[in-house]
């Protein structure tokens, strides 16, 4: 990956809980590992995060409660100090800019939107969505120009006199979106934004997000606990437990290559038919002819499916170039939505 790709980058960041937690590091001289640090009375909330977010990309954090998700995020904007390690935004080190260079950062650069909406509760939708440019010092008549523009674009247009209590929640988080777009962030942290929300209104907002991510293409973190929100949404899903990322992937790639047991588990209930390609699932040719059909190996296996179920014959597998690099039938479908199916990482490659 070239540097120029990467829009946000973290190098062994640690933030560890307790009394004089930074002279402990100092004193320590180097990064401590994961069993010292808990020796020493210290609580790693995040232990040796290592990570490279790509311009533009929507980059998942996952886990359980409780394994530091949360933390690295407010590590990273840099809300939480964190006790070691470089955070790299556009190859700046964070770490060492001034707190007024951090503030400016966050106002023009930066956009958060958190599970509590943090409305004010005095203020129109209007008037939320415009404070941020009202504290940037931009004048009125821009910033409520501005303002309705992403009230619009959050499909909210003919709220904008509503109070927040005049609002559903669903219709509350809009506004929390639109506030943070307000500014033109380049960067968008996003910490469960949608858990708080019932079902169906949290289907509709990941499809708001989707929306407004194929218009804006900004660079996202966001953070969930629910894996179905995070293959819809994510490029790449990192995991994390106890501080610590375990593995980094796109979904299909962690579900097929996963980097231990604990990746295994937190994938087992995943819709593998949603995720995976025929490419995982194929099988070799083995001199094949006859063969029903062509699929592009890139093809998930739901979409795949509706072909294959009327066919009991062999499809070609095919890659970008039209070579049919393997095949796959009407069993090799069952076996996965039965959850039988063992795609190898090769197949991936």
């Amino acid at each position: 990956m070239r540097d120029a790709d990467v829009k946000l980058a973290c190098r062994g960041v640690w933030k560890l809980y307790g009394y004089d937690a930074e002279v402990y590091a100092r004193r320590l001289g180097r990064p401590p590992t994961h069993e010292e640090a808990i020796a020493a009375g210290f609580v790693p909330a995040v232990a040796d995060v290592s990570l490279d977010i790509r311009a533009g990309e929507i980059f998942v954090i996952m886990g359980l409660s409780g394994s530091g998700k949360s933390t690295l995020v407010r590590c990273l904007s840099r809300l939480i100090e964190p006790t070691l390690g470089e955070i790299l935004f556009d190859g700046r080190d964070l770490l060492s800019v001034s707190e007024r260079e951090l503030i400016e950062l966050r106002r023009h650069r930066m956009g958060m939107v958190f599970q509590h909406f943090a409305l004010l509760p005095h203020l129109s939708v209007l008037r939320n969505v415009a404070f941020p440019l009202e504290i940037q010092g931009v004048d009125r008549k821009e910033r409520e120009k501005r303002a309705r523009e992403m009230i619009e674009l959050v499909g909210l247009r003919g709220r904008e006199a509503n109070l927040p209590s005049q609002l559903s929640g669903g219709q509350q988080q809009r506004v929390g979106i639109a506030r943070s777009l307000a500014v033109g962030p380049e960067f968008w942290f996003l910490d469960e934004p949608f858990s708080a929300l019932d079902p169906l209104i949290r289907r509709e907002m990941q499809n708001e997000f989707l929306r407004l991510q194929d218009l804006l293409q900004k660079t996202i973190v966001f953070i969930t606990h629910d894996f179905d929100e995070a293959i819809r949404l994510a490029d790449r899903i990192a995991i994390m437990r106890d501080g610590k990322v375990i593995q980094v992937g796109t979904a299909e790639e962690l579900i097929v290559s996963p980097a231990d047991e604990y990746v295994q588990e937190f994938t087992r209930e995943a819709p593998r038919a949603k995720i995976l390609t025929v490419r995982s699932v194929m099988q070799p040719t083995n001199g094949a002819t006859g063969l029903a059909g062509a699929i592009p190996a890139t093809t998930r296996v739901a979409e795949a499916a509706r072909r294959i179920e009327q066919s009991a014959g062999d499809f070609a597998v095919v890659d970008d170039d039209g070579k049919t690099i393997g095949v796959i039938n009407r069993a090799a479908l069952i076996d996965v939505f039965l959850g039988q199916a063992s795609p190898t990482s090769g197949n991936l490659q």
